[in-house]
This record gives structure tokens, C-alpha cells and sequence, in this order.
């Protein structure tokens, strides 16, 4: 039973679920906006905003625990010299998630994530 389980498994092993959170960070970071469905979109948020908040001390420490999350230098260098200083004035809430259409082979759910 979950009861009060931190985190989804997404069907996944603990190593194939933390590629692909990586995975769509860096699409996320170089793209802005990506569709995927609800539940990893809702994962996604977690993760990329506790990067986000790490990033906005915008110093080697910062680049260094956002490399070791996002394993891609051009992502870590967007997030923390770009994005993270716009969010500065701003505690959380960094992403925005809008739920679009569902899938046509597996009518499931999709949404939208995208910076605030």
C-alpha cells in the first residue's frame, strides 16, 4: 500500500525512473515547454523546481548539485545563469502544468508543463 509514499514509480526501476526524470529536465530547461502525461508532468515538477531553487545561489556549489542531478553542462549552465535568477522574488511555484488531450492509443491523459 502507498500510504503517504513520497514519490511515484511511474512503473519504472529506481534507475530507469531517475534517467527519465533527467531526461525531461533537460528537455524542459532547453525547450521551456514540453507535453508528456499528467503523473510524470506532476514528478517533473518536484524535481525541477528543488533545481531551480539549488540554482538560484548562482555559485559553484550550485552548479555543481544541479550537474550531478542533470548529467548535461548546457542545460546546468541555462538554469542556473538564465532561469534561477528570475525567480529570485518568487519561493517555488516555478512551472505551471495544464492538462491538454488524451492520447490516442491509450486515451491517457496529457498535459502541458512549462516556466511560469
Amino acid at each position: 500500500m502507498r500510504h503517504g509514499h513520497g514519490y511515484r514509480k511511474l512503473g519504472r526501476t529506481s534507475s530507469h525512473r531517475k534517467a527519465l526524470l533527467k531526461n525531461l529536465a533537460v528537455a524542459l530547461i532547453t525547450h521551456g515547454k514540453i507535453e508528456t502525461g499528467v503523473f510524470k508532468a506532476k514528478e517533473l515538477q518536484s524535481y525541477i523546481e528543488k533545481l531551480i531553487t539549488a540554482g538560484k545561489a548562482n555559485d559553484l556549489n550550485a552548479h555543481r548539485y544541479v550537474f550531478a542531478y542533470l548529467q548535461d553542462k548546457v542545460a546546468t549552465k541555462k538554469l542556473v545563469t538564465e532561469l534561477s535568477p528570475k525567480y529570485t522574488d518568487r519561493n517555488g511555484g516555478y512551472t505551471r502544468i495544464q492538462r491538454t488531450r488524451l492520447r490516442k492509443g491509450d486515451a491517457s491523459q496529457m498535459a502541458i508543463i512549462e516556466f511560469v
